[in-house]
Order: structure tokens, then C-alpha cells, then sequence
């Protein structure tokens, strides 16, 4: 049998008018803004409006990411479609995909198999526009930036001491470090420089976190762009750049309409990465989410020690919510992973392995019931080698936890195969919770830094490089040290080595660098060798995307 690729399930089908998705999740018309007949945004001013009360929160998240995959997206598209297929008013908000993994890795991320969302070559590539404006808002800065030194630099800015760069959505690691401005007095100032990936640029942050153009612009005015010769910090407000920032940005707020293939409405906006930002799609689209249906399916990026880590104490601390069940997706495939099978015989049993591995999902299950005091169940993502005993093996180890298993089918059976786990995704939003944070935001940068590593990876402890204790020191004393921590760290393991899987023990994270993002309101803790800029594998995914001469797309996986 031929097993249809995720764009040809995709193309195959028939969407509805995007007036009749919005219809179904009640949006007025007065509230729409039609981008063609499959994708439109929303005015935010339908959060000021609607009376309904809020529905359930449902945080999906994964265990630590494999070669093997563990279809997070997937699954969580899968869970709104097997809630509405419950009868119950369900609505999903994703992140936007950057091209950056598009054309390098991934080759797509808008779900897989009979869970996805559409039109999906429109989310993957260009869609609305937003991450366009983005990148173009936080090149205005860049340029208003370079712009007033040359024009005799009236607030003393040191070019030693710049802190921001430009950005393009895309890895190119060529641009990661380079020198502009030369070719003469008139062509700027000589110096180093740098790009973000454009998911990476605290614009992207600003725009997930901002709850209206007021927002915004407060938000865009704080960002630190450099430092004066006296170490004082230069801002975007200084430079008068946020109300054209803004002006950029103004249509990139508005949440991104969208459906499932069997009709959910789904709210696809914002799109920075877990490992090196936020990792979570915007506040506007999940209070949206909350306001449209009685229950909200949202995902954030990566692992549970990443994207839920900072879905919980950034997101839910800045905008004040409170997740009532979080589900931990898991394949029997990745955990051999984790106990060392090669990927080569991930589809053997191997039962040796799979007890090997499952300490990394039991680590991110007990952190989301005993770190975070939250309801949780584990979505195990079904593939047709699983075998009964690997299955049973799973559910047995949860249950020791006191968390349910549920088998999740829904990449081969859409909302049917996600039935299971909606109910009991359902019995956990009445569950008693006492949510909390992993650590309090007042307490000394060190001390928030430790708490993360020792609470939520179980290491020994952090280790700040002689920069970063200089830099915690100099942040403190200027008025930042309250703010919450976004670890950037690598997605493979609970480390910082990449090489470390499974849930180890014993292990030190060295921070490296801190910095300051003021307008997002957190503060960025560089580990390892984490880049800001990926870059290209020896095979991009780029290789096989091509499109025919009616326009159609191939190779987006």
C-alpha cells in the first residue's frame, strides 16, 4: 500500500470557505479580514467584545526530541479534532513555521498525516505576511541604529557595545558574524555585525507577548539596541523608532484564521523558536482561542523543558494563565532512541531500550504534575510498529506516576484516533491543580538560573562563565534582575550536551552570555553552543521542494 505524503493528504482535500470556519467558531464578519478563501485574520478588538467566559487551557508538549520524532503538532491538531468530535467547542492556536527549518530540516510543520492543519503550503511558506514584518521592523531599527551614528552619533553610542542585529527568516549561517558599513565615509561606520534568524529577533517576542498596539509600542520603545561609552543603555525610544516599528507590525498583531482538515478553527500566529526564544505561538491568539471555544488546544515548541518550561513561567507569568491539563506526547520510536537503539532498528522491539528510555518522558511528566502542580497525561503517537508489549510497557511506567496513558492515532485516523485521549483530556480539566512556577521571578539572577537547572533538567547546578557573572552583575545594577529567565539551550537533551540522552545526572549548564530582551520583558541565558542563527544541513530539505507550472507545490513533506 502507498502511504500518501503529508502535502498530498493535504491537496487532496476540500476546505471550507474561511467564512464558514469563522462562522463556526463565532466571528463576526465585522471581525474578519479575508486573505483569499482559506486563511483570513481576526480584529483583536473581538477580545474587547466577546462576553463568553473563557474555556479550558490544554498545553500540549513533548518529550525530548529525537531523530525519530514525536509529532507534537500533529497531536495536538489531532486532540481539537477528537474534541470535536466529542461534541465539544474546541479550538486550536499553533505557531507560524519559519522557513528557516521549512527549507533546512523539517520541510514543513502545519501537522502530519490526517491531523494537520491547511491550506499548508500557504502556512509553511509566506502565509500572511507576518514574519515578512516582522523582519522588516526589526531591519528599520537596525538601519534608524547605524543611521544615527553616522549622522554624528549624538548619544554616544558604542559601537563595541551594539546589541542589535539584523534578521532574515531563513539559516544562513554566512551571516551569523560579519563587518558592514565599509567602502568609504559615506557607506556608515565600519563594524561588526550580525543576523538572527528572524524567529530569533525579540520583535518576534514582542509581537507574541503585546496584547494591542499600546502594547506594542511601550513593548518595541524598550528594546535595548546598544550601550553608551558610559554603559548606559540606548533604546528603541531613543532613537524615535517604535511608532514606525509599529506601523510595520500593526496587521502582523491580528491572529491568523485557519482549519484543521476536518473543519476545526484553528489560529496559527507568532513563531519563535523554543531552543533560543520563547518557543510559544502569541498571547493574542490564545486568549482568542480561550474566548472562542470551551476548550483551547495550544502547543509550545521542542521539549517540555524548553517550550512548556517557558509556556509556564514567561508566558502564563506575563499573561496570566493557567493551563487546566497539559498532555506529554511520547513515541515508543524516540524513547529507544533515548535508551540507545540505533535509528536503524527503532522499528524492532526492544524492550531493553525503551526501559532505558523512559526515564526522559517520567522526568517531563513529573515535572509538569510535581514542578508545576499541573493535571497531566501522556499522548503516546502511534506508529504501526509498535508492539503490545512496548505499548503496555509505556502505560505501566505512567501509571507508577499516577498519570494515564493514551494511545494516539491521530496522524492515520484524524479526530477519530484522538478520541481516547480528549476523553481523557476532558476528566483532567475538572482535576483540582495548584499551579506554580519553578521559580520566583524577584529572586537573584543565579538563584532563578539554578532553579531552572535543578528543578526542571536535574542537574547539579549552573555555572556562569566569567562574561555572564559580569553581565548578571551589570543587569541587576541596572533594574533588570527581576525579570524571568529564556534558557537558550539545545532541544536534544536535558543538558547542555547534546549528546546527553535520556534523563541524565550529574551534569553542570554552563551559561555563557546573558542579555537583556527589555521590550519582551525576560532575560535571554545563552548555553552551550547555542546559535541564534542555524544553519543549512548537508542536505536542506530545499533540494526537493519545487512547484509545477500551475502552481502547484512538491516536496514539502
Amino acid at each position: 500500500m502507498t502511504i500518501k505524503s503529508d502535502i498530498q493528504i493535504a491537496q487532496e482535500h476540500v476546505p471550507e470557505h474561511i467564512a464558514q470556519i469563522a462562522a463556526r467558531a463565532g466571528i463576526g464578519e465585522t471581525y474578519l479580514e479575508q486573505y483569499g478563501n482559506c486563511k483570513a485574520k481576526i480584529d483583536y478588538a473581538l477580545l474587547r467584545e466577546r462576553k463568553k467566559p473563557d474555556g479550558k487551557l490544554i498545553l500540549v508538549t513533548a518529550i525530548t526530541p529525537t531523530p525519530a520524532g514525536e509529532g507534537k503538532t500533529t497531536t495536538t491538531v489531532g486532540l481539537a479534532d477528537g474534541l470535536r468530535r466529542l461534541g465539544k467547542n474546541a479550538v486550536v492556536a499553533l505557531r507560524e513555521p519559519s522557513l528557516g527549518p521549512v527549507f533546512g530540516v523539517k520541510g514543513g510543520a502545519a501537522g502530519g498525516g490526517y491531523a494537520q492543519v491547511i491550506p499548508m503550503e500557504d502556512i509553511n511558506l509566506h502565509f500572511t505576511g507576518d514574519f515578512h514584518a516582522i523582519g522588516a521592523a526589526n531591519n528599520l531599527l537596525a538601519a534608524m541604529l547605524d543611521n544615527h551614528i553616522q549622522q554624528g552619533n549624538a548619544l554616544g553610542i558604542d559601537i563595541k557595545q551594539i546589541a542589535w542585529k539584523r534578521c532574515v527568516d531563513m539559516n544562513d549561517r554566512q551571516l551569523r558574524h560579519i563587518i558592514d558599513g565599509i567602502g568609504g565615509r559615506m557607506q556608515g561606520v565600519p563594524r561588526e555585525d550580525g543576523f538572527d534568524i528572524t524567529v530569533a529577533s525579540e520583535v518576534m517576542a514582542v509581537l507574541c507577548l503585546s496584547s494591542d498596539i499600546p502594547d506594542l509600542k511601550r513593548r518595541l520603545g524598550r528594546i535595548i539596541v546598544a550601550y553608551t561609552y558610559e554603559g548606559r543603555p540606548v533604546t528603541a525610544h531613543d532613537l524615535k523608532a517604535e511608532g514606525a516599528m509599529a506601523a510595520l507590525l500593526k496587521d502582523a498583531l491580528k491572529p491568523n484564521l485557519v482549519q484543521t482538515l476536518e473543519g476545526t478553527p484553528a489560529l496559527v500566529h507568532g513563531g519563535p523558536f523554543a531552543n533560543i526564544a520563547h518557543g510559544c505561538n502569541s498571547v493574542t491568539a490564545t486568549r482568542m482561542a480561550l474566548a472562542l471555544g470551551d476548550y483551547a488546544v495550544t502547543e509550545a515548541g521542542f521539549g517540555a523543558d524548553l517550550g512548556a518550561e517557558k509556556f509556564l513561567d514567561i508566558k502564563c507569568r506575563m499573561a496570566g494563565l493557567t493551563p487546566d491539563a497539559v498532555v506529554v506526547v511520547a513515541t515508543v520510536r524516540a524513547l529507544k532512541h533515548h535508551g540507545g537503539a540505533a535509528k536503524a532498528d527503532l522499528g524492532r522491539e526492544d524492550l531493553t531500550a525503551l526501559e532505558k528510555g523512559l526515564p526522559n518522558l517520567l522526568q517531563h511528566v513529573d515535572n509538569i504534575k510535581n514542578v508545576y502542580g499541573l493535571p497531566c497525561v501522556v499522548a503516546i503517537n502511534a506508529f504501526p510498529t509498535d508492539t503490545k508489549a512496548e505499548l503496555d510497557l509505556v502505560e505501566a511506567k505512567c501509571r507508577e506516576l499516577g498519570v494515564c496513558a493514551a494511545l494516539s492515532e491521530v496522524w492515520a485516523k484524524g479526530g477519530e484516533g484522538g478520541i481516547a485521549l480528549a476523553e481523557e483530556v476532558v476528566r483532567l480539566c475538572e482535576e483540582p491543580k495548584n499551579f506554580r512556577f519553578a521559580y520566583d521571578e524577584k529572586a537573584p539572577i543565579e538563584k532563578k538560573l539554578e532553579d531552572i537547572v535543578q528543578k526542571v533538567y536535574r542537574g547539579d547546578g549552573a555555572v556562569l562563565a566569567p562574561n555572564a557573572k559580569k553581565q548578571a552583575q551589570q543587569l541587576t545594577e541596572l533594574g533588570f534582575g527581576d525579570l524571568p529567565i529564556c534558557m537558550a539551550k539545545t532541544q536534544y537533551s536535558f543538558s547542555d550536551d547534546p549528546a546527553l540522552l535520556g534523563a541524565p545526572r550529574g551534569f553542570t549548564v554552563t551559561v555563557r552570555n546573558l542579555k537583556v530582551c527589555a521590550g519582551a520583558g525576560f532575560l535571554v541565558a545563552l548555553t552551550g553552543d547555542i546559535m541564534t542563527m542555524p544553519g543549512l544541513p548537508k542536505v536542506p530539505a530545499a533540494e526537493k521542494i519545487d512547484v509545477d507550472e500551475d502552481g502547484r507545490i512538491t516536496g514539502l513533506f
